[in-house]
């Protein structure tokens, strides 16, 4: 297993402040098949409007997704769009307590449009925002520095998400900072888009992604080498913001990290069929929040963080991506191949993954010596019966046991490569255990399956289904047709 991966598996839940501009994000989806009659404008056709938290509350729905405990620290309009946003988060158990609902400000709302073609592939057309850019009132400050003492004295880590709508103001931001310090908490800064960064000083680390860089540095990377340029850059902001470490983010290019005392160094991240990058610098912040409480060192955080961004931008809007669903791409990268050959340790995380989307595993086992056409019509059947089939392979010194001598025909390798071809199957394991229990404790399937005449009941591992609460179904094979029939069958042929 890679260190990565190893460190990964080990993180333990921590606690997260998330500080910044919360807003609601606004989907207006519908077809846009015509023009107008009255202007060269497409209609769009509404068929549905999807709300959730965006800008800071993506953060902490990402943070949620990988298993963090999130509370929110920040300031929305006391209107609908604001008692919205705070039910979002909460129906993803997110802690809303200290956003504070004001009377001088709505909450901010952008609104995406967009369209489908053909009725299939969404594109956006344009976007409605409204929001307030206005700083804070001074009580309005106050009420947040006095929340965040609060928060200091039981969390593991701060991040603050700025968008520039005007809660992060110079002054406040640089209490925060300062706070943050004094209490020994590390701070995280996602950066706004501006020129001067100079409030985001003493921070533990900040995140731009390239053109923020360029922005706050006045400096433009050579597209011809934009490594070299990216590491200059972090270095500069690292030594002038005093900051601990600077992760600047190079979309397909990956990402330079530069720790105080350190030298520089480039992360790639692995090629994408880039979609949508909507909400990639959210997850960079949340994913290095996450590697941080979990003791992770800072070039393993930005690498985990690339992995998390790079699968945020294979799905369309900003949309958390669950830590199994990480830990499946960790795996994968590690093994070098998308096969569907697994070790039980590596199967466990799969279904880590499949479980976390609502996939129903179905699990069956065998010797698969010989595989026939009733072998494949069973298979083809207990796949219809869940999103995910795993079979269990016996080993060679098992299937000589339960068979006989001169059993198996072939070796454990050779079957287990028949059934990886098998289009119904999605993964394959072998099991050296007489039975099945420990594979199935292993797995904790939601559906069980064994090919027979005989009653559920009659299954060895019945009890333990039983208990374990896994659904068990026997499908009938087709008469006339087993391994051993066939075997004996070609021995007769030969004499």
């Amino acid at each position: 297993m890679s260190s990565l991966l190893h460190h990964v598996l080990q993180i333990q839940s921590s606690s997260v402040l998330v500080v910044g501009d919360f807003m609601l994000d606004e989907i207006v989806l519908g077809d846009a098949e015509r023009l107008s009659p009255d202007a060269p404008v497409p209609v769009l056709e509404v068929r549905s409007v999807q709300s959730r938290a965006g800008g800071a509350g993506n953060v902490a729905r990402c943070l949620v997704a990988m298993g963090a405990k999130v509370e929110c620290l920040g300031v929305v309009g006391n209107d609908k769009e604001g008692e919205l946003l705070k039910q979002l988060l909460q129906s993803e158990g997110v802690g809303v307590d200290d956003l504070l609902a004001s009377d001088d400000r709505s909450t901010t709302v952008k609104r995406s449009i967009v369209g489908l073609a053909q009725h299939r592939h969404p594109q956006k057309m344009f976007r409605v925002d409204h929001e307030s850019r206005k700083p804070l009132q001074q009580q309005q400050s106050e009420y947040l520095i006095q929340s965040l003492n609060k928060h200091l004295l039981h969390v593991d880590l701060v991040c603050i998400e700025d968008y520039g709508k005007g809660v992060l103001c110079d002054a406040t931001c640089k209490r925060v900072i300062e706070h943050c310090k004094d209490a020994g908490i590390e701070v995280l800064v996602d950066p706004a888009g501006i020129e001067d960064y100079s409030k985001y000083s003493g921070a533990t680390a900040i995140t731009p992604n390239r053109t923020e860089a360029e922005k706050a540095t006045g400096i433009r990377l050579c597209d011809e080498d934009p490594i070299e340029g990216a590491i200059d850059l972090a270095s500069q902001l690292c030594k002038q913001l005093q900051l601990h470490a600077t992760v600047m983010t190079l979309d397909r290019d990956g990402a330079v990290l530069q720790e105080q005392g350190k030298q520089a160094i480039h992360i790639p991240t692995r090629a994408r069929s880039v979609y949508d990058v909507t909400g990639a610098g959210d997850i960079v912040l949340a994913a290095i929040a996450v590697g941080r409480g979990g003791n992770m060192s800072w070039p393993e955080c930005v690498e985990f963080a690339n992995v998390a961004a790079g699968l945020e931008v294979e799905v369309f809007g900003a949309t958390p991506i669950p830590m199994a669903q990480i830990h499946k791409e960790l795996l994968l990268m590690q093994t070098g191949c998308e096969g569907k050959i697994r070790t039980v340790d590596d199967l466990a995380i799969e279904i880590a993954a499949a479980k976390e989307i609502m996939q129903r595993v179905v699990l069956t086992n065998g010797c698969f010596d010989v595989i026939h056409a009733g072998h494949v019509s069973y298979l083809r059947e207990a796949a219809k019966l869940g999103d995910v089939l795993i079979v269990g392979v016996n080993t060679d010194d098992q299937v000589k046991m339960q068979k006989g001598e001169g059993r198996p025909i072939y070796t454990l390798e050779e079957r287990m490569e028949i059934l990886a071809e098998l289009q119904c199957v999605n993964f394959v394991v072998p099991f050296e255990e007489p039975t099945a229990s420990d594979l199935i404790q292993r797995v904790l399937p939601d559906l069980y399956v064994k090919g027979g005449d005989y009653s559920p009941e009659e299954i060895n591992e019945y009890r333990l289904l039983q208990e374990l609460g896994v659904e068990v179904q026997v499908l009938s094979e087709r008469p006339g047709r087993s391994s051993t029939q066939v075997v004996a069958e070609m021995k007769e042929t030969t004499k």
